[in-house]
């Protein structure tokens, strides 16, 4: 998938957590619907994407959970 769907589709996941709870809250919600709903190859895309400097236009909250939440969401799902 291109850097441009997957920024796209991430900040639409975003915009819906933005308001839940705290800031922490949001951020694992954000982080548990990636894990649920991507594939591994689409997560891991999308943090080295993040890593390289890239994701530009990126939702804040995205980038925090990325950075925040990147061993749980680099972990194969069960």
């Amino acid at each position: 998938m291109d850097r441009d769907s997957l920024v796209k589709m991430a900040n639409r996941i975003a915009s819906f957590f933005e308001g839940t709870g705290t800031e922490s809250e949001a951020q694992q919600e954000v982080c548990n619907h990636l894990r649920k709903f991507w594939a591994p190859t689409m997560r891991a895309a999308l943090v080295a994407e993040i890593d390289a400097g890239g994701a530009t236009g990126l939702h804040p909250l995205v980038r925090a959970a990325v950075m925040r939440l990147r061993v749980e969401l680099l972990a194969p799902t069960a």
